[in-house]
């Protein structure tokens, strides 16, 4: 057992570098008799003056960069989250031969390609399984687990906030900005939350995700994205009086036509298992030929839960300094180009809602326009009309249909004068192709 110690820097002091301070230091025996050797925080960057934190002996700095030019640090953690200081960070940490454990998803899906290239010329690691779903160990079985596999689909709940917002307002019948602002309250969104409620976050995780199952180059604005803000507590309703709960899901996906990357709100069929994970966890299901469907749960973010991935990482590096296989799976210059398919052709099952007057004839109108385009009814349901109201709420399930083909339907339903102009659609997935 070597007795030299893994140097370790960890730069940003917010909850997951605290987290993992406090990891290394209650877990040191554990931790030693795992990797072979000790992990020792020796430097720590910090901006500004945190009276209570406890950073044992490591020195501190205020200025990040003086982590990576660190002669004495083997491994640099990069917790400080944004795409330019961090970017120049680590770009410089691989420079300065030191292996690279980060949580920044964003920085990962913008510019990985670039930055585990260099490593792999370097000949330092690049690790980021906090980086996608917090403490899952969704990346390794990506990377390692599923390594015999052909892997056709990678499909997950992988915003925290975005599923506890969905669970409370299915559930409780809240509005959206009265759960917003609990989540706030609670720390599970930030000040900001655009990215968590717009798709953003999720978009960037799904572009790690299939680089890792497909072999394709990471590309940040590969998957179409919309968001959960319009999102009604009726269409939760309706979806589940239908036998179907609504997540918001990020889904990568092998097809004849190429690879599907999209991040939408989704109705699933409610005995499915990922249908019944709540709250802020999240879930990630993977499709691979010899395995079949594997479905991994767990907490999607918070300091222990996050702080746990990075320190795997780090056991990994402090086992294997020399690299147990390329970041994304396989060599960089390995990465190949495969055709995306516009969303506009990605052909679902989809949920309408539309409000109608409450006369004869409308529904066959109605009914009239998705013959017309090939669009076959599976379901529907027909509330009666609120007191005094003459409107009347109408909910179909239809089977598949490219999205052109059911927005162009939709367009002439709506045009129809007996048909408000206000609808919702919603894809609806069976995971059963």
């Amino acid at each position: 057992m070597s007795q030299k110690p893994l140097n370790i820097a960890i730069c940003g002091v917010g909850t997951v570098g605290i987290s993992t301070i406090e990891i290394l230091r209650d877990q040191r025996e554990a931790l030693l008799s795992r990797s072979g050797r000790s992990l020792l925080v020796s430097h720590v960057g910090a901006r500004r003056e945190h009276t209570d934190h406890d950073y044992g002996d490591a020195r501190v700095s205020r200025d990040v960069m003086d982590l990576a030019r660190d002669p004495d640090v083997d491994v640099l953690v990069e917790l400080i989250g944004g795409t330019s200081v961090a970017y120049d960070l680590i770009k410089l940490a691989i420079q300065q031969g030191k292996h690279v454990v980060t949580a920044n998803k964003a920085l990962i899906a913008e510019h990985g390609n670039e930055l585990t290239a260099l490593a792999e010329t370097a000949g330092v690691q690049i690790r980021f399984e906090a980086a996608v779903a917090g403490g899952i160990p969704i990346i390794k079985t990506l990377r390692e687990s599923m390594a015999a596999n052909d892997v056709s689909e990678v499909a997950g709940i992988i915003n925290g906030t975005g599923n506890f917002i969905l669970t409370e307002m299915s559930t409780k019948r809240r509005a959206f900005d009265d759960v917003l602002s609990e989540a706030q309250a609670l720390g599970y969104a930030e000040a900001d939350p655009t990215f968590d409620i717009d798709g953003t976050d999720a978009a960037h995780k799904l572009a790690i995700l299939a680089s890792l199952a497909f072999g394709i180059p990471l590309s940040i604005d590969a998957p179409m994205k919309q968001g959960i803000q319009d999102v009604s507590p009726e269409d939760l309703e309706y979806a589940a009086s239908m036998g179907y709960r609504v997540k918001h899901l990020g889904i990568a996906r092998q097809t004849n036509q190429g690879i599907e990357m999209r991040v939408h709100p989704t109705l699933i069929p409610e005995q499915k298992q990922i249908a019944a994970v709540d709250g802020v966890l999240n879930a990630v299901m993977v499709s691979g030929d010899a395995v079949g469907e594997l479905l991994l749960v767990g907490p999607g973010a918070g300091g222990a839960a996050t702080a746990s991935s990075v320190c795997a990482d780090l056991v990994d590096i402090a086992r294997n300094p020399g690299g147990s296989g390329p970041a994304l799976g396989v060599p960089a210059s390995q990465l190949s180009e495969q055709a995306l398919v516009p969303s506009e052709q990605i052909a679902s099952e989809w949920y309408v809602r539309l409000t109608a007057a409450d006369q004869s004839g409308v529904m066959s109108d109605i009914t009239q326009v998705l013959a017309n385009r090939d669009i076959s009814i599976e379901s529907m349901l027909q509330k009666p009309p609120a007191p005094g109201s003459g409107k009347v709420p109408i909910v179909l399930l239809t089977h598949m249909a490219p999205q052109s083909v059911m927005t162009d339907a939709l367009s002439e339903i709506t045009a129809l004068g007996e048909v408000e102009p206000d609808f919702a659609l919603m894809r609806v997935e069976a995971f059963d192709r």
